[in-house]
């Protein structure tokens, strides 16, 4: 029996009275397919419900909490993870943002089996792609997830016919990518423009890069580099309609769109004509 396990329903609107499920559950819905929906994935009834379902294979895809070992031992080829870089490199939970933010050419996706140690297990089969110029983590995450389905059917044929081969991962070149914390997505304008545009990339379009504007938090999205100029960092140096110049430490960035706190992404052009911003300030 096919069934899923997936995170409880998520609060959504300013009252946080209703609820939204995953889209993985609705899909499982409309599919008929059964959904276990525990705050955490253990306790002897999980246990019991999972063992119900006669699993052959656990597969689990940016699942939010740690899977206990009697969890993973309980279908009969075991349990694999679709992970979002070309591990031992960055294993955790942010991959894909530390990737921009390391300004790697080269990402992708690993299918491996779970064990206890955190992204540690062997690797059954690997799908490397490279990463676009000026590519945004929204747009990255996209083609990784398609990757990784098509990765996830081949992994998962090779295991049902006998034929996968298990390689194991060389723990000292293993690298990490850690939960994303509100500060580091603070822009530094001292930076360079590369830094600042993998850094702006990194977090769009969630949880959005982010200056001090007039005292108050202004996000960011898209960046692309421009050439050196002799403004102070962190100076808007022009804007126009196809964005925002601002200078960095060393060169300066076209930032695309922008988001005051309490409103909604817009152009920069569309915030300076309503006085939000003007030519000449300093930003952070």
């Amino acid at each position: 029996m096919v069934g899923v396990v997936t995170q409880p329903d998520k609060a959504v609107g300013r009252s946080r009275s209703r609820t939204e499920p995953p889209p993985v559950k609705r899909i499982a819905l409309e599919e008929g397919i059964p959904v276990l929906q525990p705050e955490k994935p253990r306790g002897d009834e999980f246990l019991a419900q999972l063992r119900a379902l006669e699993p052959e294979a656990n597969v689990v895809v940016a699942y939010g909490h740690l899977i206990p070992k009697a969890a993973l031992d309980a279908p009969t080829l075991g349990s694999f993870n679709v992970h979002a870089s070309l591990l031992p490199a960055l294993r955790g939970a942010a991959p894909i943002q530390a990737a921009l933010l390391q300004g790697l050419r080269e990402t992708g996706i690993t299918i491996m089996r779970i064990i206890p140690k955190l992204d540690a297990g062997p690797i059954i089969l690997q799908a490397a792609t490279p990463i676009h110029d000026d590519e945004t983590y929204g747009e990255l995450q996209l083609r990784l997830s398609e990757l990784g389905a098509l990765a996830l059917i081949e992994a998962m044929t090779l295991i049902a016919l006998g034929r996968a081969t298990e390689r194991p991962q060389d723990d000292a070149l293993a690298t990490y990518a850690g939960k994303i914390e509100r500060g580091a997505a603070r822009v530094d304008w001292a930076g360079s423009a590369a830094s600042v545009s993998q850094s702006i990339r990194a977090y769009d379009p969630k949880p959005g890069a982010w200056t001090l504007h007039r005292e108050n938090e202004l996000k960011l999205f898209g960046a692309r580099i421009l050439p050196h100029t002799d403004h102070a960092p962190g100076k808007v140096v022009e804007i126009g309609e196809e964005g925002m110049i601002v200078a960095c430490g060393a060169g300066a960035v076209r930032v695309a769109q922008v988001q005051p706190a309490g409103k909604t992404r817009m152009s920069p052009a569309q915030l300076e004509r309503g006085r939000g911003i003007t030519s000449g300030e300093l930003l952070g």
